[in-house]
């Protein structure tokens, strides 16, 4: 992933509010198409420009071929609001972030997702490195923000069942680890969509973090068809099982590791 900064010059007579509101909505249609990562990006005022810093999760991410067609259309709106098309300066390479799947064709693809990563949650299966979404077609809609908006919502009760101190017990482990509960049925929606559009397969990475018997852990069944799953290497060094029919990973719950 890149480090990089947006200059959005300004051209004509424009407010503030004005200005600001339209860099606003330019970057939010960038993060829903996935082609500027996280939620946050620190914006200033610098003499004649609002400069925006943000992580890509390529050099070319920013390209207008990649660009939603409300990415588009929020493109052409920043010239209403008085500002010039964005000039991009790539910084460098962002050494805390994962770094985009080399390939970008993978022969099929995996959806995890943790709360302390940013990147997509879509990963090559063989690389199990993160594939932008900009590259894959959008589940519903224009652009990726129906998967994005559940990416944000996971990541949320994941930070929260790995606090010592919750304030939620049971409510965020339930939903990350029950296969029917409405966080992962919605999960699997997404995988299955994508399936079917790109016909290749996408897992689901079902997350397993407690158990309430580590001594049957390791034999445990497929949670879909009650069928054997269990590899006999993990895969990429974290799941421990995978279900070609459910298409499923999992992973021998944390606690009995």
């Amino acid at each position: 992933m890149w480090v990089a900064e947006l200059a959005f010059k300004i051209i004509a007579d424009t407010s503030y509010p004005q200005a600001e509101a339209a860099v606003r909505r330019y970057l939010e249609a960038l993060i829903f198409n996935g082609q500027v990562l996280g939620r946050e990006f620190p914006t200033y005022f610098a003499g004649d420009q609002f400069i925006s810093r943000v992580i890509l999760p390529a050099e070319n991410a920013l390209q207008q071929q990649h660009h939603s067609s409300k990415g588009q259309q929020q493109l052409l709106a920043l010239g209403e609001a008085g500002l010039a098309f964005p000039k991009l300066q790539l910084l460098g390479q962002d050494l805390m972030s994962n770094h985009t799947d080399p390939c970008q064709s993978p022969a099929a693809l995996i959806l995890y997702c943790r709360f302390g990563f940013t990147n997509s949650a879509l990963y090559c299966a063989e690389h199990f490195a993160p594939l932008p979404l900009y590259l894959l077609p959008p589940t519903a809609g224009v652009d990726h923000e129906d998967l994005v908006r559940w990416q944000l919502q996971y990541q949320a009760l994941d930070e929260i069942q790995m606090q010592e101190q919750r304030v939620l017990l049971k409510t965020p482990e339930q939903s990350l680890q029950s296969l029917h509960s409405q966080l992962n049925l919605q999960g699997r929606r997404f995988a299955r969509k994508l399936a079917s559009r790109l016909q290749k397969p996408v897992y689901y990475a079902l997350y397993s973090g407690s158990s309430q018997d580590c001594s049957l852990e390791a034999d445990k069944c497929c949670p879909g068809c009650g069928g054997e799953w269990r590899l006999s290497e993990p895969w990429h060094q974290l799941f421990d099982f995978c279900c070609p029919s459910c298409q499923l990973v999992s992973n021998i719950a944390w606690q009995c590791q």
